[in-house]
C-alpha cells in the first residue's frame, strides 16, 4: 500500500501541472483578464503605497537593483524584530530577545527562502516574530524567486532589455498565487486539527499525573505558506513530524502536493511563455527522471535497511520515522522536500540509511530537480545553456537557444553561478572540520559526523533549510558561516541569471538552419541529464565518498 500511496501522490501532482502552469502564465503576461476584477483593486492600492508605476518596465540592472534593495530593507527589519521581540507586543509566553548571531542567521534564512532554523520555534520566537520575521518573508522570498524566474524567461524571448517590473511581479505573485493558495490550504489544515490561535501555551495534566506545557499558536497559516512557497522551517522544532503541524495522512498528502505544485507547474509555464511546449516538456522530463531515480533509490534503501539491521531481525529502517506515515510517505517526503528545496521534514534525516542521506544530499547539491520557487528552473536552465555550448563545440553546430546565440559572456556567467554552488558547500565544510569549536558541535564521530557538517552547508547553499539534526548549529561559527552561505547561494545565481537575461534579450534572433542544435528532443534531454549528473559527480563525489557512501560500505560488511 505504501507504493500505491506514492503513485497516487505523484499522479495528483502531474494532473495539476498543466492547469496551474497555464494559470501562472495568465498571472505574469500583464494582459487584461478576468482576474483583474478581483485582484486589481488590492494591487493598485499596494502600488500606490509603494510608489510604483505599474506600467513602468525595467532593464536587467534596474530589475536586479530592485530585488537587492527590497530584500536588504526587509532583512534589516526582520533582524530588528528578532533582536527586540522581548519589548514588542504579542509575546504571551515572555520569550527573550534572540542573540545577535542567531538573529542574523534567522533573518538571512527567511529572506533567502532557506528557512534554516538554529532555534526551536516554540521556545525562541514570540507570535509577532513568527508573523513579521518568519511568515511574512515566506511570502516575499517565494515571490522574489518567482519574479526572477519570470524575468529570465522574458529575457529569453524578448527583443530588448525589458524584463518587466519587479515590484509588479512581486505583488502579483503574492496576491494572485501565494495568498489565495495559502488561505485555502490553511483552512483545510485547521479542519484537520492544526492550531490557529493567538492564545499562549496551556498546561495539561497527563494520565500519569505529570504537568505538561502544550505550545499553540498561528500554526496553520505558517504551515500553508511554508509548503506552498517551498519555504520550510516550522512553528515547532520537530517540524512536520509534530502532530500539531502534520496531524493526519491527509495533511501529509497536502504538504507534499503543495511543495511540488508550483515548482513543477513553473516548468510547464516556461514552455508556454517561450511558445515552445516541447522545450518545456524536455526540461520537465530531465528534472522528472532525476527525481524518480532519487525517489526510487531512497525507497529501496529505507525498505531494505542495512546489514546491521538485518542481523537484528529488523525489516526496513523505521528509525526516526513517524509511525503515522510509515516508510513510503517518509521517503517520498524526504525526496520531495530536498528536490523542491523546501526543507520541511516529517522524519529525521539524521536517521536515514546512509544511501537515504546520500539522496537528500545529492538533490541539494544538484539544486535543479524542480527546486524551489524559480530556483530549480533557473539552475536547470543554467545547465541547459552549458549543455548547448558543450554540444555545439563537440558536434560543430551553432550553440543557439530559442534562436539566440550562446556566446562567451553567457557561458562565463553560467559557469560562475554553477561553480559558486560547490565552492560555498565544500570550502566551509573543510573549514569547519579544522576548527575545534565547530567539531565540538558534531554529535557523531567519523563518517556520519562529516555528513552532518556537509549536509548543513549543502542545505544553506541550496536554500533548502532541512538539517541532519545531529549538528548543534547554534554557535557563532555556524550561525554566521551558514548565514553567509545562504546569502551567496541565493543572490549570486540571481545576479548571473538576470545578467544573462539582459544579454540574451538584446540579441538578434537568427533563423533555424540545418546547423542549429535542437534542444527540445528526447536525445537532448538525455544529454542534459548526463551533463547534470557528470558535473555533479565530478564536483561532489569525493566528499560524498568520505561521508554517506563510506558509511554505507562500512554498515554493509
Amino acid at each position: 500500500m505504501g507504493f500505491v500511496q506514492v503513485a497516487i501522490t505523484l499522479l495528483i501532482i502531474m494532473l495539476l501541472v498543466k492547469p496551474v502552469g497555464t494559470y501562472l502564465v495568465k498571472v505574469f503576461d500583464y494582459e487584461k483578464s478576468g482576474l483583474d476584477r478581483f485582484f486589481g483593486p488590492f494591487e493598485r492600492m499596494a502600488y500606490r503605497i509603494m510608489g510604483v508605476r505599474e506600467g513602468e518596465s525595467m532593464g536587467w540592472k534596474q530589475y536586479l537593483g530592485a530585488v537587492l534593495l527590497s530584500n536588504f530593507v526587509m532583512l534589516i527589519l526582520m533582524y530588528l524584530v528578532l533582536r527586540l521581540q522581548k519589548y514588542l507586543p504579542m509575546n504571551p509566553d515572555g520569550i527573550n530577545n534572540m542573540p545577535a548571531a542567531q538573529a542574523f542567521n534567522t533573518a538571512v534564512s527567511f529572506i533567502t527562502n532557506t528557512n534554516w532554523q538554529s532555534y526551536s520555534g516554540e521556545n525562541a520566537l514570540s507570535y509577532l516574530s513568527q508573523l513579521l520575521a518568519i511568515t511574512f518573508p515566506m511570502f516575499t522570498s517565494a515571490a522574489t524567486g518567482f519574479a526572477v524566474a519570470i524575468a529570465f524567461i522574458r529575457g529569453l524571448v524578448g527583443r530588448q532589455d525589458n524584463l518587466g517590473n519587479f515590484y509588479v511581479d512581486l505583488v502579483r505573485s503574492i496576491t494572485r498565487i501565494f495568498l489565495p493558495l495559502s488561505f485555502i490550504v490553511a483552512l483545510f489544515l485547521v479542519f484537520q486539527g492544526v492550531p490557529q490561535t493567538l492564545q499562549g501555551a496551556v498546561t495539561a495534566t497527563t494520565l500519569e499525573g505529570a504537568q505538561q506545557t502544550i505550545t499553540r499558536g498561528l500554526v496553520a497559516s505558517l504551515e500553508s505558506i511554508k509548503h506552498v512557497g517551498t519555504n520550510g522551517g516550522g512553528w515547532f522544532g520537530t517540524n512536520a513530524a509534530h502532530p500539531f503541524e502534520n496531524p493526519t495522512p491527509l495533511t501529509n498528502l497536502v504538504h507534499i502536493v503543495c511543495m511540488m505544485l508550483l515548482p513543477t507547474a513553473l516548468v510547464y509555464a516556461f514552455g508556454l511563455m517561450i511558445k515552445n511546449k516541447k522545450q518545456g516538456w524536455a526540461v520537465f522530463a530531465a528534472m522528472g527522471l532525476i527525481f524518480l531515480v532519487m525517489l526510487t533509490t531512497i525507497l529501496v534503501s529505507e525498505y531494505r535497511g542495512v546489514s546491521a539491521l538485518d542481523t537484528m531481525g529488523v525489516n526496513g529502517n523505521m528509525e526516526g520515522k513517524e509511525v503515522r506515515f510509515g516508510l513510503s510517505q517518509s521517503a517520498l517526503f524526504t525526496a520531495a522536500t530536498t528536490a523542491a528545496t523546501t526543507g520541511t521534514v516529517n522524519n529525521m534525516h539524521e536517521s536515514l540509511t546512509p544511501i537515504g542521506g546520500f539522496v537528500a544530499l545529492a538533490e541539494m547539491m544538484l539544486n535543479n530537480v524542480f527546486g524551489g520557487k524559480g530556483v530549480g528552473l533557473l539552475n536547470g536552465l543554467l545547465y541547459l545553456i552549458l549543455s548547448i555550448f558543450i554540444c555545439g563545440l563537440m558536434v560543430g553546430r551553432t550553440p543557439e537557444f530559442l534562436g539566440k546565440k550562446i556566446e562567451g559572456k553567457e557561458v562565463k556567467l553560467a559557469s560562475i553561478a554553477l561553480l559558486v554552488h560547490p565552492l560555498i558547500i565544500l570550502a566551509p565544510t573543510a573549514l569547519a572540520l579544522t576548527r575545534p569549536d565547530a567539531i565540538a558541535s558534531i554529535s557523531n564521530a567519523g563518517m556520519h559526523g562529516l555528513s552532518e557538517v556537509l549536509y548543513a552547508f549543502a542545505s544553506g547553499a541550496a536554500n533548502n533549510g532541512s538539517a541532519f539534526a545531529g549538528l548543534n548549529a547554534n554557535t557563532n561559527f555556524y550561525n554566521i558561516g551558514i548565514g553567509l552561505v545562504m546569502l551567496l547561494g541565493r543572490y549570486i545565481s540571481m545576479i548571473a541569471m538576470l545578467a544573462i537575461a539582459g544579454s540574451l534579450a538584446t540579441k538578434r534572433v537568427v533563423p533555424v538552419t540545418t546547423g542549429t542544435l535542437r534542444t527540445n528532443t528526447p536525445l537532448f534531454t538525455g544529454i542534459l541529464i548526463m551533463i547534470i549528473l557528470v558535473i555533479g559527480a565530478l564536483t561532489f563525489f569525493p566528499a560524498l565518498a568520505l561521508g554517506p557512501i563510506a558509511e554505507h560500505l562500512a554498515m554493509s560488511r
